[in-house]
């Protein structure tokens, strides 16, 4: 089994972070190849991806731990994906994430680890955007 893995600081707090990322129907905003994910109760969540050119579904699981901040994910399929993130309080509105993936085949080149870092950083600024634009709305309202 290879295990990539890949930790990042983020100026977001731990909880907003946490929340954000929990909610797999957020899956398509920083997953890039992912086009839909949608929850079918307990922690299943049917997927639809692109994936070099094609587009395929299935489904997946998503495990949350809140008292932790600790996220488990998999998918089925022959190459046994499956991961775990851990989100981590640094100070108040900063925070650090920890990813790690599995799988049983191994890729060739820096692909996957390149691909990790880029989803993580494409997640922590959908989080960032999404939590500006709520502080927006809250100060309209006000």
């Amino acid at each position: 089994m290879t295990t990539y893995t890949h930790t990042a600081e983020a100026d977001i707090g731990a909880d907003v972070l946490f929340g954000y990322l929990a909610d797999p129907t957020n899956l398509p905003r920083y997953f890039p190849e992912m086009r839909t994910a949608e929850p079918e109760g307990g922690e299943k969540v049917h997927v639809e991806a692109e994936v070099h050119g094609d587009r395929v579904s299935g489904e997946a699981w998503v495990r949350p731990h809140e008292a932790e901040r600790r996220l488990e994910w998999g998918a089925e399929g022959p190459d046994d994906y499956h991961g775990e993130l851990t989100v981590e309080d640094l100070a108040p509105g900063r925070s650090r994430i920890t990813v790690r993936l599995h799988s049983v085949r191994a890729a060739e080149g820096t692909e996957v680890q390149e691909g990790l870092e880029h989803t993580v950083a494409a997640l922590t600024q959908a989080v960032a955007a999404d939590d500006q634009a709520a502080t927006h709305r809250r100060q309209g309202e006000g």
